[in-house]
């Protein structure tokens, strides 16, 4: 499975198309990329790209939302969609027999989408259920109000779903007109992964797009401030402490991104890791704790979470910054750096398996690089990071820089 071709082309006047040809698979997986998300809503009402996300669904002219579920599930495959900080994919998979179903499907979702007045007033109810059901499962609220410590008042501090108050205020118009500027962007990708090749996609796509697309400037960028990140804490009548802290990183552009994947590995993302193993293994502090790296076009975020006892605070909190403060000194342990790295590329070759994980590879890789890049490559700069370079990162990002934190409890 995990041997691809990767091909892309801007299509005339319109798209991006990016396809993975995998000439054994038997699975078709097709995604459209929007580069917009919750960082394109400066000046409007929180939640608002997720909203049109969730409208997509609602139904077309041609179809309404039960027939486009249908349409789908009765040929055996699924459909879904999710909504980032910086963009909005719809993507489908099923067999590889289905794709001209797939397309014909997701096309008219993301184009054609009718936004009736009653389909908008029904989902603003079910959105408000989910973001009341985020909040009060304090381990998911918690990335909400870090998110706020560490960028407001950018958007990228909003909540991805908004909020209560915000999606009151989302009318039609301001979901017709966020739609009709991004959804018809010339940098859209659409992705396919599976027995096809450029040309076979490509014949069968571009009868369906827009006559028209349209260049878009890319959001306002994130510049940081020169007083303390935020920390935000919320009392509640819980016996769980939630606990995120979290730093500045350079964006996805910078070759540091590689050395920065490694390094949150090493500090948190498996059972090996130094935090996992201090904090929960050795002391006992915390069922939950993990690290995790997100990267943006411009900036990013190293983010440490865990879930504990609120008398194990200081503690928990005098390990965390221990470990931290060892690899800016000292740079990896013996045979760390190498475990990382083993970890890294397996996880990237289980990954593979997935002939949806290729269409991800090959839409992302154009959407955010321009370029589908080399997964032999990709491996070969992550074997490439040295003792030095993890040094360096955490350096970088853990000197003379004070976390955001966000805390829920009591």
């Amino acid at each position: 499975m995990s041997s691809a071709s990767y091909s892309w082309r801007q299509l005339p006047g319109g798209p991006r198309l990016a396809v993975a040809t995998l000439a054994q698979s038997e699975c078709a997986a097709l995604s459209i990329y929007v580069p917009a998300g919750s960082r394109d809503e400066l000046g409007l009402p929180a939640g608002l790209a997720h909203f049109v996300e969730h409208m997509v669904f609602k139904g077309t002219a041609r179809r309404s939302a039960r027939q486009l579920s249908f349409e789908i599930e009765n040929g055996g495959g699924q459909i879904n969609a999710g909504t980032t900080e910086d963009h909005t994919v719809y993507e489908g998979r099923g067999e590889a027999g289905l794709l001209p179903v797939l397309a014909d499907v997701l096309t008219d979702m993301v184009w054609h989408a009718a936004f009736a007045h009653a389909d908008i007033a029904l989902e603003r109810e079910v959105i408000g259920e989910e973001i009341t059901m985020y909040r009060e499962t304090p381990s998911d609220h918690i990335g909400d109000l870090i998110s706020g410590a560490l960028w407001s008042p950018h958007p990228l501090g909003n909540p991805i779903s908004g909020t209560l108050g915000s999606i009151a205020k989302i009318t039609r118009k301001k979901l017709l007109d966020f739609r009709n500027r991004h959804h018809f962007r010339d940098d859209v990708v659409i992705a396919a992964a599976g027995p096809f090749t450029l040309e076979q996609v490509q014949a069968l796509i571009e009868p369906r797009l827009p006559s028209t697309f349209q260049r878009v400037e890319r959001a306002p960028a994130f510049v940081r401030r020169a007083e303390p990140p935020l920390r935000v804490a919320e009392t509640r009548d819980t016996e769980q402490l939630q606990l995120s802290l979290a730093w500045h990183t350079p964006g996805r552009q910078d070759p540091i991104r590689h050395s920065l994947r490694l390094l949150s590995l090493m500090l948190g993302e498996s059972a090996s890791s130094r935090l996992f193993q201090e904090l929960r293994e050795e002391r006992g502090l915390c069922y939950q704790i993990a690290s995790d790296l997100t990267l943006f076009h411009e900036t990013g975020a190293f983010e440490i979470s865990a879930g504990l006892d609120p008398d194990a605070r200081e503690q928990a909190l005098a390990c965390i910054l221990r470990e931290i403060n060892d690899l800016v000194a000292n740079g990896p342990r013996l045979g760390e750096l190498e475990r990382a790295k083993r970890l890294a590329i397996a996880q990237s070759k289980l990954a593979f398996e997935s002939t949806s994980a290729h269409a991800a590879w090959a839409g992302e890789g154009v959407m955010d690089f321009d370029e589908i890049p080399s997964l032999q490559q990709w491996r070969e700069l992550v074997v490439a990071v040295s003792d030095k370079a993890i040094q360096h990162a955490a350096e970088l990002i853990f000197r003379g820089q004070e976390p955001a934190i966000a805390e829920i409890g009591c």
